[in-house]
């Protein structure tokens, strides 16, 4: 009487275990979900941002290497021409240009769009990264939850319970997306201009 008891209370302890066990599952695999959507988010909001930023600095920094660049050909001009009338141009035309420079020089004492692509960069592969990281554990948690129930016991109990089949991500399983054209071998470019 007692062993059959024990027994009873055995599979009873089991089957709680096995409920609260996949009831967690589907949870972790809603918030995987959740984390996917969000990092999605996250991209939509930061990149074009970012983008923005850096083109906006490599425009100004542009424009003061144009300004050199003009100026010194004033210069070279100037010289060449041996006009008083020139060379005077021309060194107005350098203390405007070095007047620029040092105001933009002491707001930002570094010109900076190096690094700002740089991080622009960086930003761009840390967001793919925790986006194929979301995508890689809502993968990982949907097998866990279905090789659960579609193995023994968890095939007999589960559909006790009402737990089916989860898709993780929903991939077709043919289409071209299962091959390498020679487009997805090109190294995808990022257009700041």
């Amino acid at each position: 009487m007692y062993i059959a008891l024990g027994i009873i209370v055995l599979i009873v302890i089991y089957l709680i275990t096995f409920y609260n066990g996949l009831k967690t599952a589907l949870v972790q695999i809603g918030a995987s979900i959740q984390e996917i959507g969000n990092q999605l988010k996250r991209q939509a909001d930061l990149i074009p941002n970012l983008v923005e930023s850096v083109k906006g600095f490599m425009k100004q920094e542009k424009g003061i290497f144009e300004d050199l660049t003009s100026a010194r050909k004033q210069i070279d001009t100037a010289v060449k021409s041996n006009s008083g009338k020139d060379i005077d141009a021309a060194q107005d035309m350098i203390s405007k240009v070095m007047g620029s420079i040092n105001v933009i020089m002491e707001s930002n004492p570094e010109i900076k769009s190096s690094t700002l692509v740089s991080d622009l960069m960086n930003e761009l592969r840390d967001t793919s990264d925790k986006i194929m990281y979301a995508r890689r554990t809502l993968i990982d948690l949907s097998a866990d939850y279905n090789v659960k129930i579609s193995t023994i016991p968890g095939m007999w109990f589960a559909p006790m319970f009402g737990f089916t089949p989860q898709k993780g991500l929903d991939t077709p399983v043919f289409g071209a997306h299962l091959e390498v054209s020679a487009t997805d071998t090109v190294n995808p470019t990022v257009k700041l201009n």
